[in-house]
């Protein structure tokens, strides 16, 4: 991946993991704004496990808005909530949230809850997406994907060519299901 990224002319600084960081939080501590520009706590889904997906609209990996809207309609009712957090980072997303919004619905039928238009990469990023990165590293493209446990720690992080119904992935996500909530 690091070697198709050079090829794109990307430079990519080293993963240096900030523990302090990543001790200090769990995915409840963090909202964003949702695309149509309302608070969205991921505490109002604590207890669930989380799909946080960075997306963009002009991307050869935007195809996979389609398997994580299976994902979604495959898993809410057991509790799985994916995220989708559109992103310019690669220069490949929209510049206005609405037709981000208009794109996803229309060409894809998305319904999952959508962030506005975030940074995931660098000082500029996302608080969520700076604590992931001291976690589990940061995005090197669009469509990296978190998963977070009950909990609300990152168990599992799966970069842009693993498909949303990758074996590997859904594994994962049946074993976040399958764990018990954590104790109040």
């Amino acid at each position: 991946m690091i070697g198709a990224l050079g090829a794109l002319g990307l430079a990519l600084a080293p993963f240096r993991p900030d523990r302090a960081l990543a001790e200090a939080n769990t995915a409840w501590d963090f909202t964003f704004t949702s695309i149509e520009g309302e608070a969205m706590p991921l505490a109002r889904w604590r207890g669930r496990p989380l799909l946080v997906v960075n997306t963009a609209s002009f991307c050869g990996f935007t195809p996979q808005y389609a398997a994580l809207q299976a994902l979604w309609e495959r898993y809410e009712p057991r509790g799985l909530v994916v995220v989708g957090v559109p992103s310019n980072d690669f220069r490949q997303e929209q510049t206005d949230n609405a037709a981000v919004k208009r794109f996803c619905e229309v060409e894809f039928g998305v319904s999952f809850p959508l962030a506005e238009i975030s940074r995931v990469t660098g000082r500029e990023a996302h608080p969520f997406y700076r604590w992931a990165a001291a976690v589990a590293g940061p995005p090197r493209w669009n469509f990296h994907k978190y998963l977070v446990d009950r909990a609300g720690r990152i168990v599992g992080a799966w970069g842009a060519r693993t498909a949303p119904d990758s074996p590997d992935l859904i594994a994962a996500i049946e074993a976040a299901l399958a764990a018990p909530p954590p104790s109040a």
